[in-house]
This record gives C-alpha cells, sequence and structure tokens, in this order.
C-alpha cells in the first residue's frame, strides 16, 4: 500500500465506549485534540456521574430554571424537539426510567409494576420548560431527569467533523462507539459493517459502502440482560417504561448528521418496518436499514449508499411501502 493510500487510526475509551479516529495522514497532536474535545462535551453532557451541566439542571428539578452553555440548550432543545412528535419513542425526560432499569450496569433488575407506573408520571417531556432568552431549563418536577444518552454521541460526531473540517481534514473518519460520522471519500470509499445481533465473534450481516455520511446503528443485543428467559434490553418504551417489543432487532440510519441517525434510529423502533418506511418517505435525506427478528433486512430506500448482503441466514428486501 502506497503512503497515499494508508490510514492511521487513533484509539481511546471515553463515554464507556471505544473512540476510533482515522486519518490518511500521520497526527499524533490533532487525534489528542479530538479526543480532547469529545472528552469536553462528555464532561458537558453526561448523567453518568454528579456534575455536569446537565446534572446541575436534574439536581435543581422542582426548585428553579438553571442557565447552560449555549451547545447544551441547542441540545436540550433538539431533544425535546424530537420528544413531542407525535406517539415518539424518543423521551429526553426518560432518566428516571433509565436510572431505575440501570440496562448496561451493575444491579440491573425488572422493576416492580409500581415503580414503573411512579416513574412514568415523571416523564412528561412537556414538563421540560425551555426559555431561549435566557437559555434555561427548567424540570417542574422533583424526581424528573433529562437524559442525553440518546443524542450526545451524535452531536459530538458532528461536533468532531466540522472540527476536522475547520483543521483542514478532506478525508477522515472517526467512529463514537457505533456513531460512525465520515469526511470525504477515499478511493474505494468507506465500508462499514452492519452486525449480527447477538454474534459473540463479531460477525457482520453486511456492508454498507458510503461517502460524506453518517451511520448510526441501535440494537437491542448492545445491552441487555435475561431473565426468568425472557430479554431485557436499553430501548426503553417512553409510552409503557418497559423495553420495547417488537419485531426489531437493530435499526441502522444514512444520514449526512450524526445527531439526525440517533434521533431516528429512536423514532423507528418505536414505528417498526412498515410505519418507519412510510414516514421516512417525507425525509429523502433519512434511510434506514431494519434488521428484524424473522431474519430479514429491510432497506427503506437506498440512494446514499450500497449495501452489500453477507449472512445467507437473512433475507434482503426493499421497502414495501
Amino acid at each position: 500500500m502506497s503512503d497515499t493510500t494508508r490510514v492511521y487510526s487513533y484509539s481511546a475509551v471515553l463515554m464507556g465506549s471505544p473512540i476510533l479516529l482515522k486519518l490518511f495522514a500521520h497526527d499524533e497532536a490533532l487525534a489528542s485534540r479530538v479526543f480532547r474535545l469529545i472528552k469536553q462535551y462528555e464532561d458537558l453532557l453526561t448523567v453518568n456521574r454528579a456534575q455536569s451541566q446537565v446534572m446541575d439542571i436534574n439536581h435543581a428539578a422542582g426548585k428553579r430554571a438553571v442557565t447552560v452553555s449555549s451547545p447544551v440548550y441547542s441540545l436540550i432543545k433538539c431533544a425535546k424537539a424530537a420528544s413531542m412528535l407525535p406517539d415518539s419513542a424518543f423521551n429526553l425526560a426518560i432518566g428516571p426510567l433509565v436510572k431505575r432499569w440501570r440496562i448496561g450496569f451493575r444491579g440491573d433488575t425488572v422493576p416492580p409494576a409500581e415503580d414503573i407506573v411512579r416513574l412514568l408520571a415523571l416523564t412528561d417531556p412537556k414538563q421540560v420548560v425551555l426559555n431561549d432568552d435566557e437559555q434555561s431549563v427548567y424540570l417542574t418536577q422533583a424526581g424528573m431527569e433529562i437524559d442525553l444518552g440518546a443524542i450526545a454521541k451524535g452531536y459530538i460526531a458532528d461536533r468532531v467533523r466540522d472540527y476536522l473540517r475547520k483543521e483542514g481534514v478532506v478525508q477522515g473518519l472517526i467512529n463514537l462507539g457505533g456513531n460512525v460520522q465520515t469526511l470525504g471519500t477515499p478511493e474505494g470509499g468507506w465500508s462499514i459493517g452492519l452486525k449480527k445481533p447477538f454474534s459473540t465473534s463479531g460477525s457482520m450481516i453486511g456492508t454498507l459502502e458510503i461517502a460524506h455520511k453518517s451511520v448510526v446503528t441501535s440494537g437491542v443485543y448492545e445491552r441487555f440482560f435475561e431473565h426468568n428467559g425472557q430479554i431485557y434490553h436499553h430501548i426503553l418504551d417512553p409510552r409503557t417504561g418497559y423495553p420495547l417489543n417488537n419485531e426489531l432487532d437493530s435499526v441502522t440510519i444514512v444520514s449526512e448528521n450524526s445527531i439526525d441517525g440517533d434521533i431516528w434510529t429512536t423514532l423507528m423502533y418505536g414505528m417498526g418496518v412498515e410505519k418507519g418506511c412510510a414516514a421516512l418517505r417525507a425525509r429523502p435525506d433519512i434511510e434506514a436499514i431494519f434488521v428484524t427478528k424473522a431474519k430479514e433486512v429491510v432497506l427503506s430506500s437506498s440512494h446514499h449508499y450500497r449495501f452489500t448482503l453477507l449472512d445467507n441466514d437473512y433475507r434482503l428486501t426493499g421497502s414495501t411501502v
């Protein structure tokens, strides 16, 4: 391989996930700055430690509004808008339920039904009151908690892409634990693997060839536990308080911005294949790949990528809508 096509990979563990940066020129200083940028955003947005701007909002629930920085406010505003869509499976106020289930953390259990009912009452996104003039956020009920975990990685991936562009990088890739964002088109394009659900060997169902796009996959196999033979995964249904239970094992979104990938994987989970494909007809800039429990791979459309099926156990179909 010639020097012009050599890829340099840099890795770190941030936001509880492996982070991978690929560049076409050796630049450890740039990689360090990228990882430092990710850490700065993590410090602003996390709910997995006592102190952050988001936790400041949560600690003040039912007491007072909290003024936050522009990036945090704009992200919360975006998350609220997605939460207010009709019958949305996205909910920025789902924090109390996420904390109670603890899926993916030590101590995960199936909560008693009365706990679910009590905590559901604290998850109404309408009770997240935003003030654009003050850039403040007020949670009207004590015990409410916002959780930006479903959107933070996408937002940060986009900020890294923008930063790399500003630094003059024309080709590169950042993978924030499943949120892949790309710049430019290397020779042969970018090839992104689609994981086989619950595979212990890291097997792939297929690959996507993309350019200048983000690829975000959300799957029930990412964080889950088993209890009495039933799988409880981390994608909670804000309408019931329990893990979403439908025909899907994973949803992959191909879009320009990774934040759209985060939002739309969750929305698509809530809708399922048929409604999801219908909804995407109004959004030609966003495409979905659904992987079902029945081992079907359904493409809503494929104008912005090329998909190659690698696993003969799966059947590839297009949208029937």
